[in-house]
């Protein structure tokens, strides 16, 4: 008696086998086809084309030329931070964070960052399906009017008919993802965000940069006025002792004249010192994003700043934290992601469209349950000829990577090439500063002496005034020294990226 009960369950079940099961295994293979992803996967190019990276930066070894390495241990997460503190400067400080507040170019930067991540964000929406309402290709309401003579089986209709259509529409487009032309396209978007976060940090880093070399060159021309103005009082001293003399019959028009020179002569530096440093004061001011006309800086001396410590020897693995070099390599990985987009052009787009609303010729019966209607099914566009634009754009897209990559490899190498500038600067400038000191203290020495003889009538004026040349002349060169000294300190850590006492040991 339970036969025919069991016997129309076993109906039902094969009812629904035959109805759904295809679609079942269709769902299936598309999935399994949509962890396919065209295109070559990423992997990062040897940064130097011909040999490996070294580990460390050329340090001379004894005071030899014999090039020596220290092992790198680089750290992925040694922070740039607030680098200007190694100066321990409080009003170098408040300016760097003006600049970060307040910088325009900075915040030009930052709104481009955040128009990568919305691209990012875009990029990632094609991965799910995209619902829309209304705009019909007729409109959602349309008042029509058909011909008599349209065609009806191969006969004129006959008949013409005026009325009107009435649809509320929703649509369904979903882009199903076989060849992983959407994952590409997300990989290259979210790689161009990366590289933007980057571009950000390198922006930042070159304006806090000059922000210090601004700074530095402020001090420097403070220190240069302040030689040059004390240098002026002791030629009017001069001047007045020659005066004194000529008086006194004991020297000629001849010293006077020459004293008068070496006065006036200093004095006409001066205006330039305070020229050049208002014009510096205006572009610290711009750099911290504040109107240069009521911008001021104090005058001070390089005495009360501190000198950074820099090792003898830093490890390559801090230029993986210069953002450049980052950014070039996120752009190359970009332009990889390129590659399979292009390629997936190659492979058939199959997309679910559906529809689904009301539509009525009457107004009144618009959204009856029998006024519904739907449509749903795949799509499948596969490019039979293009005229060659296909094949055109991936080789476009492959010679954009090797674009990308020579890039990268020359970013690399720029970087190694201005830290080792950096360092060589570091040594040879503490050397000649060392024996600038040492000139300073001779050039003094040899004007005292030149002073004395001169009171007593055992020289001309000549030796004074060529003696007052020499000493004021390597005085401005210590002071532009000290200058540099602390510029090319700034310049070493913006090619390092970060400040070397993040290095690792």
């Amino acid at each position: 008696m339970k036969l025919p009960a069991m016997t129309q369950k076993l109906d039902a079940r094969r009812s629904f086998e035959c109805r759904y099961l295809p679609a079942v295994g269709i769902l299936m293979i598309l999935a399994i086809l949509a962890g396919c992803a065209v295109g070559p996967n990423y992997h990062r190019p040897a940064a130097l084309q011909r040999q490996p990276l070294p580990k460390a930066f050329t340090v001379p070894d004894g005071g030899t030329n014999v090039v020596v390495w220290k092992i790198a241990a680089p750290s992925a997460d040694t922070p740039r931070g607030d680098w200007w503190q190694v100066f321990q400067d409080p009003e170098l400080n408040r300016f760097e964070l003006q600049a970060l507040t307040n910088n325009q170019d900075l915040a030009a930067f930052a709104a481009q960052f955040e128009q990568a991540r919305q691209l990012m964000i875009e990029a990632r929406s094609e991965f799910y399906p995209q619902l829309s309402a209304g705009g019909t290709p007729n409109g959602d309401t349309t008042r029509q009017h058909t011909s008599a003579s349209a065609p009806t089986q191969g006969q004129p209709a006959g008949a013409a008919y005026t009325y009107d259509t009435f649809t509320a529409p929703i649509y369904l487009g979903w882009e199903i993802d076989l060849w992983g032309r959407v994952r590409r396209l997300s990989e290259a978007a979210h790689a161009q965000f990366v590289a933007s976060a980057d571009d950000l940090e390198s922006a930042k880093l070159d304006v806090t940069a000059e922000v210090a070399d601004d700074f530095f060159m402020l001090r420097t021309l403070d220190d240069q006025y302040n030689l040059v103005a004390n240098t002026i009082e002791a030629y009017r001293r001069s001047l007045q002792l020659t005066e004194n003399l000529r008086q006194g019959g004991a020297v000629s028009d001849l010293d006077v004249a020459q004293a008068a020179t070496q006065l006036h002569a200093a004095e006409a530096e001066l205006p330039d010192i305070q020229l050049r440093r208002t014009e510096t004061l205006h572009a610290l001011a711009i750099l911290c994003g504040q109107s240069p006309v009521d911008f001021f800086v104090g005058t001070n001396s390089y005495a009360a700043m501190t000198f950074p410590k820099i090792p003898p020897s830093l490890p390559s693995g801090l230029l993986e934290h210069r953002p450049d070099v980052a950014a070039a390599e996120r752009l190359m990985a970009a332009a990889n992601a390129d590659v399979g987009v292009a390629k997936a052009a190659f492979f058939p787009t199959v997309r679910i469209n559906g529809l689904a609303g009301f539509q009525s010729v009457d107004a009144g019966s618009w959204f009856n349950w029998s006024s519904r209607l739907w449509s749903v099914g795949p799509s499948i566009e596969l490019p039979l000829f293009t005229g060659g634009y296909n094949t055109a754009n991936l080789r476009a897209a492959r010679a954009a990577y090797d674009q990308q990559v020579a890039n990268y490899r020359e970013t690399v190498l720029n970087a190694f090439g201005e830290v080792e500038d950096e360092l060589a600067a570091q040594r040879f400038l503490a050397d000649e500063w060392r024996a600038d000191h040492e000139a300073v203290i001779a050039a003094n020495h040899a004007l005292d002496v030149a002073n004395n003889q001169y009171k007593d009538g055992l020289v001309t004026y000549l030796n004074v005034a060529t003696a007052q040349t020499v000493a004021l002349t390597q005085e401005i060169s210590a002071v532009q020294l000290q200058g540099a000294r602390l510029t090319a300190a700034v310049n070493l850590i913006k090619a390092l990226g970060c400040n070397w006492q993040s290095a690792p040991e």
